[in-house]
């Protein structure tokens, strides 16, 4: 055992006390939270215009903070990015995550110094924690490798700006930076597919131990990596790597093409991190879901999914939510958001402590015909039918088709499979099946014969790869939705058709 393993495992006692009891408070700790952000945020321009020195409970908190999302906070963010100090929170951000946005172009989310250590703490807290539960960390003596977005900086107006993972790369501990691969010339390639060439050569050779990153990506380094050495798997190039630590997307559909891959299984961490705040991560190998980050600088709410859209929905602050309810996630921030929809879904599946698991994102979702399917939905059935019928998948999104000459409307499951399986027709079945067990009123429409069943288009292997690179979104952070509730990707991806 190295020095560093010896020592993590130290920190890591600590850290798992630190941890449970935080988790054990958290309802305390949320009123504590929502009292302090406004007490800080009370001199700044959101916070005169919102009274916040009037606000003395939550349902006072609610009738002075509306929802909003980036649209509606716009205004008061377009302040700051001109350099303006005090807006939505005392003096001015130590950067801006800079990501895409919808219709105001580029979207610029506030990091201030009070909410930076926090998104460390947490991906740190998210390692420790599994050092303490399964006494694991060799892992921290040999190479890490973390696929990211370019860690270079702008400037605006003063603050250095860029992409998240970019902005934490700088944040990386000292005594991890040896360990740590790429480097930082390789980092900053711009064109996914030359970096990746680049991360196989300056990793190939190395004791890699841990691998970090968005599924869909890793799976593509993989790919190319098994390519260049002329192997069968990735333990065979990197037989110390066991584990696997990644954010942004379900791993469940992509677990047993990556255990091909790598040659073995190997343990993973879930993370969810954004650019807006650290909300959740992993704390046991054991327990379901993620532990949801409540002593973080973050007063958390809650809206029920189904009432989203209603003039007036319910807000709920965490000691009134419920188990296996679909939820919007709302932001309070020591950054500076306020009543701030980050569009995602998730639903508790433990209130002690607070876990949650990512159901989607409430603009995400089939809903032509009132079934209003979520990702989660179609993760779970696409996981089902693979264990009941064999196969890999590579990536797969969903669709509704409303033109059928043939007969009813359906909706298009467009799958790249690494390996078909043998029976399509039968895949299918269970397909449909995981997703009328799972939404009843998707159901409802089958049996009514509203819908088809819905229908399955194979694409080639390297379909979604393609389709990335076509609208120029290939790599970092990147992923495509898996529903829409229009065709404009799936009429996209079609080109790519088996």
């Amino acid at each position: 055992m190295g020095l560093k393993s010896f020592a993590s495992r130290l920190l890591a006692a600590y850290a798992k006390r630190k941890v449970r009891s935080w988790s054990s408070n958290a309802i305390s700790d949320q009123q504590a939270t929502m009292k302090s952000l406004l007490k800080q945020a009370g001199d700044t321009a959101f916070g005169v215009d919102h009274k916040f020195k009037s606000i003395h409970s939550y349902a006072d908190f609610k009738e002075a903070i509306p929802l909003r999302d980036y649209e509606a906070l716009k205004p008061y963010v377009d302040r700051v990015v001109k350099g303006e100090a005090d807006v939505l929170w005392p003096g001015r951000p130590l950067y801006f995550s800079k990501t895409s946005g919808t219709t105001s172009g580029a979207k610029y989310i506030p990091i201030s110094r009070d909410s930076m250590p926090h998104h460390i703490e947490a991906a740190r807290n998210a390692l420790l924690l599994y050092i303490a539960e399964t006494g694991k960390s060799d892992f921290v003596d040999g190479k890490m490798i973390f696929l990211q977005g370019s860690p270079e900086l702008g400037d605006t107006n003063g603050v250095a700006t860029g992409r998240l993972s970019g902005i934490v790369a700088h944040h990386v501990p000292s005594y991890l930076q040896k360990n740590r691969l790429p480097s930082y010339e390789t980092n900053c390639i711009s064109d996914w597919e030359t970096k990746v060439d680049r991360i196989i050569d300056e990793t190939i050779d190395q004791p890699m131990s841990l691998i970090s990153g968005i599924p869909s990506w890793v799976q593509h380094y993989f790919e190319k990596l098994i390519e260049r050495a002329g192997v069968d798997a990735v333990s065979e190039v990197f037989p110390k790597f066991e584990l696997f630590v990644y954010g942004g997307v379900n791993y469940e559909p992509y677990r047993k093409r990556f255990e091909q891959l790598i040659g073995k299984r190997v343990d993973s961490i879930e993370t969810y991190p954004a650019s807006e705040g650290f909300i959740a991560f992993q704390d046991s190998q054991h327990a379901e879901g993620l532990l949801l980050n409540t002593r973080a600088g973050i007063f958390f709410e809650f809206v029920p999914a189904a009432s989203f859209f209603d003039e007036n929905p319910p807000r709920l602050s965490l000691e009134d939510v419920e188990l296996d309810t679909n939820y919007v996630v709302i932001l309070n921030t020591n950054a500076g958001l306020w009543g701030y929809n980050i569009g995602d879904t998730v639903k508790f599946v433990s209130l002690n402590p607070y876990r949650v698991v990512v159901s989607g994102r409430i603009k995400h979702f089939t809903s032509a015909f009132g079934e209003h399917v979520i990702a989660e939905e179609v993760e779970y059935s696409m996981k089902q039918a693979l264990e009941a019928c064999g196969g890999e998948v590579v990536e797969f999104t969903v669709a509704p088709q409303l033109e059928n000459e043939q007969g009813l409307p359906y909706h298009e499951w467009l799958i790249a499979f690494a390996n078909a399986p043998a029976d399509m027709d039968a895949f299918a079945k269970e397909l449909d099946a995981g997703l009328c067990g799972k939404n009843i009123y998707y159901a409802d429409l089958i049996r009514g014969k509203i819908l088809e069943p819905l229908h399955i288009s194979p694409l080639k292997p390297d379909a979604f790869h393609n389709y990335m690179k076509s609208v120029g979104k290939l790599g970092g952070q990147n992923k495509v939705p898996r529903l829409s509730n229009d065709r404009k990707i799936a009429e996209a991806l079609l080109q790519w058709k088996q």
